[in-house]
């Protein structure tokens, strides 16, 4: 009985963070539509936009190989495990203890691997700019995001996500400067990572400055859908790991009993909104930047890693 519950709690994640992800946004959108005063898309147009893609004939290039047409899978695999691992609601969930921190890091090198290969396969110009782009980005972006999962390791005594998130939400965790800067520091990869404003623009196409749309232009229909679903996922999972590591309150135990349970949904989907909002307002308020600028902007989120593991080293009350 015990293995059913659990099975069925994993169930409930997996099928909560795919459900949502449209969700927030949609979210997103919204709120920055209506701070520069218009009445914006609905909340589920994202919803209305992948059953359109998903009803659409896949077009094909004709030198597209085999590998090309495998790769959305592939992503939008890699994105749902690693968005599933990341407790929302409930902690000691059935696939708990493969929930390390580095192996989700893992998960989304290899989804952004394939997306590299994906611009690259049929040999147009703007794949070719776009996976360079991409492949800079990471080379600045996953060495900040190691070091932050060390500082923060360093603290917590694991890099399991539920023992981080138990720590986190205990007293002894107090306040530290390392975890000020790790906080930082993960937002600014988080920005980078999901292709947001001043890194990317995801709202824009065919432009000489974008990254992440110009290695999807050759998809279209179903595969452009979970390309689509997968981005969304993949801004989902860092609101929660950010909510998970650094505001992990409402999260239920394993023996939590179904009011708990119900006031973790209730927590996450405030968390969700929460992160949503201040996404929009700081996108709002800043400009795109050009694209030679970004190694600073990872360069800053390195730095501060760096420095809160270092601090750590230094002293234990840092």
């Amino acid at each position: 009985m015990a293995v059913i519950a659990d099975f069925a709690f994993q169930g409930a994640q997996m099928l909560l963070v795919l459900l949502l992800a449209p969700l927030l946004t949609g979210f997103v959108r919204k709120v920055k539509a209506r701070l520069m005063r218009r009445q914006g898309p609905s909340l589920l147009q994202p919803y209305r936009d992948l059953i359109r893609l998903l009803r659409k004939d896949v077009v094909l290039a004709d030198n597209a190989s085999w590998l090309f047409r495998a790769i959305p899978y592939l992503i939008f695999a890699a994105t749902w495990v690693a968005a599933s691992l990341v407790p929302t609601f409930r902690s000691g969930l059935m696939f708990s203890w493969t929930a390390d921190l580095i192996a989700i890091i893992a998960l989304l090198g290899s989804a952004r691997f394939f997306l590299a290969l994906a611009g690259m396969d049929v040999g147009t110009a703007f794949g070719g700019i776009g996976s360079s782009r991409e492949v800079m980005i990471a080379s600045l972006a996953e060495p900040a995001m190691l070091m932050i999962v060390f500082a923060i390791a360093l603290i917590a005594g694991s890099t399991q996500l539920s023992t981080m998130a138990a720590f986190m939400n205990s007293p002894e965790v107090g306040l530290r400067v390392s975890l000020g800067l790790g906080l930082i520091a993960l937002v600014i990869v988080a920005i980078a990572e999901n292709a947001r404003i001043p890194v990317d623009n995801p709202a824009t196409h065919l432009e000489l400055t974008m990254v992440h749309e110009a290695m999807v232009l050759e998809y279209s229909g179903r595969h452009l859908a979970l390309i689509e679903l997968s981005a969304m996922l993949k801004l989902l999972l860092y609101v929660s790991l950010i909510a998970c590591l650094f505001a992990p309150w409402g999260i239920g135990g394993a023996d939590a009993n179904a009011g708990l349970l119900l006031l973790g949904v209730g927590a996450y989907a405030a968390k969700l909104a929460a992160g949503g909002f201040l996404l929009a307002v700081f996108e709002t308020s800043i400009a795109k930047m050009r694209v030679f600028r970004v190694p600073e902007f990872l360069g800053a989120a390195l730095m501060l890693a760096l420095l809160a593991t270092l601090l750590r080293f230094v002293s234990r009350s840092f």
